[in-house]
């Protein structure tokens, strides 16, 4: 991959459907290794990684590009082109892969049952395998469980080549990155190293940013009172120089207002206001040049948020039936008002049957309850909006209050019949908060969600007063939020006093 070479020259992309460019004027030279591609929902992560893999070409400039390019998307409904062959093929590159992937034979005849993981494992170990030197891959661990995404992973960092990835997987990021791509606004700005390091250069640019932009806005304040002053000054010279007042006849005095206008002693103040303005006004655009980062509160929570009673539930030792020949035993299970447990396993390993089991000894009130579903339908969005739009004012204005800290502007959410599934999450926790829950219970919280909108929705919970049970593979996001880890492990449910690393 010694000749591989991708470089956008002056890039612009914008969709028939579009009037304001998606990607504009956008100009970088890439190297080997793993680009990570960040922002929100809509920024143009996936428009980017289309034009490096050339299933786009840019409206203006040009993306030059040498070596074979592939793209994967996200969805994964059928079959992957190559995967027959890639199955049969008996190199020792496929069989590496294969292995790694834990990619059996028959998958090539029942696609249709595979799971998203496997299909996702399969999609990438046939990619890999066509050695492609730039490699865009969308979303690669989306829905998939730990198993699954430490495959994709691992699999994903035997590429050499000139790598893009989008993904909200921060390990993932900080594992395989060597630059982050942070695209907001219509602005691209590339920094060095894995996510983290530049988040936190991120941070540090912002917090100077934010510095400077306080400064120019004291010298503003400083200059508009130095430009009363002189406004008023050269108000009184025009009135000292101006004839009107002054009898016809009293030539002295209209001698004496035309040495003044000759010699601009009383203009004095007149240039001075003058050199003010052009002061405020250079001021006023170097204001308007520093962009810093919105930013939303976190405090969410409305008082009565925890629960008088002793227990949430109160679940005595015993089994679900997970199927013919399966089932999940579990100890014990009690959780007090306060706290945080991460429910974790692979997927099919009857988390959600443990959670429905678990519904039926609750010792909470219906109203004071919040439960996030892993995915929620378009009816049940319908009707989310319909009950949003048939709030009183004082009700709806603290929701959307609770959206804005969740990442989301309120006004988009409501000027839309249907917003987006994220958007639709934010607003089921929003609706549930105002009412003041006991018990949260969230089935990969995540899901749909952006990268800032995951680290919004992080720090809201992060004060969570009330009960907390979550079903996630987002180790980063259990560590920062769970006390305690209730994990499928094999037919059995073991608990732990904290959570585990992954």
């Amino acid at each position: 991959m010694n000749h591989t070479h991708l470089a956008f020259q002056n890039v612009s992309f914008t969709y028939e459907s579009g009037i304001i460019p998606i990607i504009q004027d956008f100009t970088l030279q890439f190297r080997h290794g793993w680009s990570g591609v960040v922002g929100a929902n809509g920024a143009g992560k996936s428009t980017l990684l289309k034009l490096a893999a050339g299933v786009l070409e840019p409206v203006r400039g040009q993306v030059i590009r040498k070596g074979p390019a592939l793209y994967c998307r996200q969805r994964m409904d059928t079959m992957p082109e190559r995967f027959r062959a890639f199955v049969d093929a008996a190199d020792a590159e496929a069989w590496r892969l294969k292995s790694a992937l834990e990619i059996e034979p028959g998958w090539t005849d029942r696609w249709g049952s595979l799971s998203f993981g496997e299909r996702k494992r399969a999609q990438i170990g046939t990619a890999l395998w066509m050695r492609p030197e730039i490699f865009a891959v969308d979303e690669p661990t989306n829905h998939l469980d730990a198993d699954a995404a430490r495959m994709v992973g691992e699999a994903l960092a035997m590429f050499r080549g000139i790598g893009f990835l989008v993904s909200h997987d921060r390990d993932l990021l900080d594992r395989l990155c060597i630059q982050c791509i942070f695209m907001q606004g219509g602005d691209i700005v590339v920094r060095a190293g894995n996510y983290s390091e530049g988040l936190l250069q991120l941070e540090r640019e912002q917090m100077h940013d934010i510095a400077i932009l306080d400064q120019l806005k004291q010298e503003q304040k400083k200059l508009k009172r130095l430009a009363a002053k002189h406004r008023d000054e050269a108000s009184q010279s025009h009135r000292k120089r101006s004839k009107r007042g002054i009898p016809p006849k009293d030539h002295d005095a209209k001698f004496k207002k035309n040495i003044a206008r000759v010699t601009g002693k009383d203009g004095t103040a007149g240039k001075l206001l003058n050199q003010m303005e052009g002061r405020i006004r250079q001021t006023r655009d170097r204001i308007a040049e520093i962009k810093v980062m919105k930013t939303y509160g976190s405090g969410i929570w409305i008082e009565g948020c925890r629960s008088g009673r002793n227990v949430l539930f109160a679940v005595p030792a015993g089994a679900v039936a997970l199927g013919h020949t399966r089932s999940l035993h579990f100890p014990e299970l009690r959780m007090k008002p306060s706290d945080r447990i991460a429910l974790t396993g692979p997927n099919g390993s009857g988390k959600s049957t443990l959670v429905r089991y678990i519904l039926k000894h609750l010792n909470v009130d219906s109203d004071r309850l919040i439960i996030m579903p892993q995915e929620i339908s378009i009816d049940e969005s319908r009707r989310v909006m319909d009950e949003i739009h048939g709030m009183t004012g004082e009700e709806k204005g603290l929701m959307m209050t609770v959206v804005s800290r969740l990442g989301s502007r309120p006004e988009r959410v409501l000027s839309s019949d249907l917003p987006s599934p994220g958007e639709v999450r934010k607003c089921l926790l929003a609706m549930g908060i105002v009412r003041r829950p006991h018990l949260i219970i969230m089935d990969e919280p995540t899901n749909h969600l952006d990268l800032p909108s995951i680290e919004c929705l992080e720090a809201a919970l992060s004060d969570c007063p009330c009960g907390l049970l979550l079903i996630s593979h987002d180790r980063r996001l259990l560590a920062r939020l769970a006390d305690m880890e209730w994990r499928t492990e094999g037919s059995n449910l073991v608990c732990y006093p904290y959570v585990h690393g992954a």
